[in-house]
């Protein structure tokens, strides 16, 4: 993965990867780690140094956040103001601020979670988010459909980069720390960044295909 540009964050996804692999990237020099379980995130972070930079990149159901709340670096799929909510909560308990990504739906599959424009600008609107203090909308992130029309894709990843430049200038104008654009996994990361991701999320292509059994 040596065409990755300089201003491309790199996440590697470790799911189902054991410690040892996670433990031998790092000793390289990589910092950024996903896991998409809470629970086998919490295992990680005991099992491995502290310094690593814990992104949680899966569907993450509120009654968990307090477990990752300690130490997350990253949330990565805030999909709901009642997520948002939570996570300010579990921030304030631990006296830390938490990185979160909007999550939307830009995807042609029902299955994959994320907001509609609709929910995004209500979550914008509301109480709860203009009061944040715990928590840092950093950006958005977004998956395109699994498909190998790859021009399908494309398209996805152009609408959320639209998203993106829109909120940009309407609600974050005076904010610079919004400007993360995650968008990209093993199989679309080349046409995600193509279209303007900063940050990708690569697990496959470092760690071997995973272990479905």
């Amino acid at each position: 993965m040596d065409n990755i540009p300089d201003h491309v964050k790199l996440v590697a996804v470790s799911k189902t990867k054991p410690a040892s692999m996670v433990r031998e990237l790092f000793e390289a020099g990589h910092l950024d780690f996903g896991e998409n379980k809470v629970q086998e995130l919490v295992e990680k972070h005991e099992q491995l140094p502290g310094d690593i930079r814990w992104h949680m990149v899966g569907h993450l159901q509120s009654n968990k956040v307090k477990y990752i709340a300690p130490f997350v670096y990253f949330v990565h799929g805030v999909d709901s103001l009642k997520l948002l909510k939570v996570l300010e909560k579990e921030g304030r308990k631990n006296d830390r601020q938490i990185n979160c990504l909007l999550q939307m739906h830009i995807a042609k599959e029902s299955s994959k979670f994320g907001l509609s424009e609709d929910e995004l600008k209500e979550i914008l609107a509301s109480e709860t988010f203009r009061n944040l203090e715990f928590v840092k909308v950093r950006g958005l992130m977004g998956m395109a459909t699994f498909t190998d029309n790859s021009e399908l894709v494309r398209e996805e990843f152009q609408n959320l980069k639209r998203i993106f430049e829109q909120l940009k200038s309407d609600h974050f104008r005076e904010d610079p720390e919004f400007s993360v654009l995650s968008m990209g996994m093993s199989g679309d990361y080349e046409v995600a960044i193509e279209e303007g991701s900063n940050m990708i999320r690569v697990g496959s292509l470092i760690f071997g295909p995973r272990n479905t059994n």
